[in-house]
């Protein structure tokens, strides 16, 4: 999936109009539609309730320095005014770390369809993430997306106990260009398709952050979907070399 990410000399500025643009095309649509498992001997998976410990600062602090695109560590790039935190230049991700709830899943790359719906990762892997690759890379400044299923007709999938995640846990993500980006959870949110908020999860953002995605609430065997859907929001807040 290496070969798959954003072209090297992009302009920052288009590749967030790009997205910014995308994301209204989302909307609530981006759910992702788990299979029918009442065939199994156990009912999908009941979600936790969310964590709400956690409000989402304007600011977070600043624990690494912003690389230039030649990742010079003595000549870090200047950092507009009205940006917060450390960013990274775009980079394919590799692999998704949350040790909190057991995941550690490879990447695969993730478009809308012509509907402008994003196509999940697919159900035949349990233990697969998605990464909207039209977007920010994970690490970037704006919003980076990352999605998963919550089960499968084989069982419970690499998303299974997103709901269970809490504000404070880290999250890290291993890029192509050989760094571990490090994000902290500031809450995690259950929302019903109908109330679902696009702005707040897929909006633009000044800063590098995090939106992982998965189905929760209830399993309606007539739609054959769940209910909600599972955010979890973070930020990045350090990376380094693997």
């Amino acid at each position: 999936m290496g070969n798959q990410g954003k072209q090297g000399g992009t302009d920052s500025n288009t590749r967030t109009l790009r997205w910014a643009a995308a994301s209204a095309l989302i909307g609530v649509f981006l759910i992702y539609n788990s299979v029918d498992a009442s065939s199994q001997s156990s009912s999908p998976v009941a979600p936790a309730t969310p964590a709400v410990t956690a409000s989402e600062a304007d600011s977070q602090p600043e624990t690494a320095e912003v690389p230039t695109e030649g990742y010079d560590s003595q000549a870090p790039a200047a950092k507009p005014a009205s940006r917060q935190g450390p960013a990274l230049p775009p980079s394919v991700p590799s692999r998704l770390d949350i040790p909190s709830i057991g995941v550690s899943a490879p990447f695969t790359p993730l478009a809308l369809n012509s509907q402008g719906t994003l196509v999940p990762p697919p159900d035949t892997d349990n233990n697969l993430v998605g990464w909207y690759q039209a977007g920010p890379s994970p690490g970037e400044r704006g919003n980076a997306i990352v999605a998963g299923h919550v089960d499968t007709k084989t069982g419970p999938a690499v998303f299974a106990m997103l709901s269970s995640l809490k504000a404070g846990a880290n999250v890290t993500i291993t890029r192509d260009d050989g760094i571990l980006a490090t994000f902290v959870v500031d809450k995690v949110r259950t929302y019903e398709k109908k109330d679902f908020p696009d702005r707040q999860v897929y909006g633009d953002t000044d800063d590098a952050q995090l939106r992982v995605i998965t189905c929760g609430g209830a399993y309606d065997h007539t739609a054959k979907d769940y209910t909600a859907n599972v955010v979890a929001f973070a930020h990045l807040t350090s990376f380094r070399w693997a």
